[in-house]
């Protein structure tokens, strides 16, 4: 069986956007928000808040524990700011902290504090649902 580690993120994070369409439940402010300050205008994908909690989906299954800040360094990028420099700034942490919300609703993640990492880590139903969406590169397992 092939696990999320061996197939291609891109192909395996949309299939995984469409299984996720009765979970996730984008909130009405979706369609008028930034992704984060270094973005000037909306995303243009109709369906970039499952495409984003796919993805961190597979972030925490990935390098769990995890928490919103190292998610929303994850998900920055450079911000223009005219003449000066770029800088790196941060992601939301609101779109982030709802989606981690929505997952940890559904089961998919939970939070641990037990261990000297804490953050979220994804659970066995979860992780059973990300390698059932994994594909391959040169096709669907």
């Amino acid at each position: 069986m092939v696990t999320t580690y061996d197939g291609n993120p891109q192909k395996s994070i949309e299939k995984l956007a469409d299984s996720l369409n009765t979970t996730i439940i984008p909130p009405e402010w979706t369609k008028f928000v930034k992704t984060g300050p270094s973005k000037e205008r909306p995303p243009v994908q109709e369906n970039w808040y499952k495409l984003r909690a796919a993805s961190i989906l597979r972030a925490v299954y990935l390098r769990g524990p995890i928490g919103v800040q190292k998610l929303r360094v994850k998900y920055g990028s450079k911000k223009n700011r005219g003449h000066k420099p770029e800088k790196f700034v941060k992601s939301s942490g609101k779109i982030i902290r709802d989606i981690l919300q929505q997952l940890e609703k559904a089961g998919l993640i939970k939070y641990q504090k037990d261990s000297v990492h804490k953050g979220r880590i994804i659970t066995q139903k979860g992780r059973s649902l990300v390698d059932k969406t994994t594909v391959k590169e040169n096709g669907k397992i």
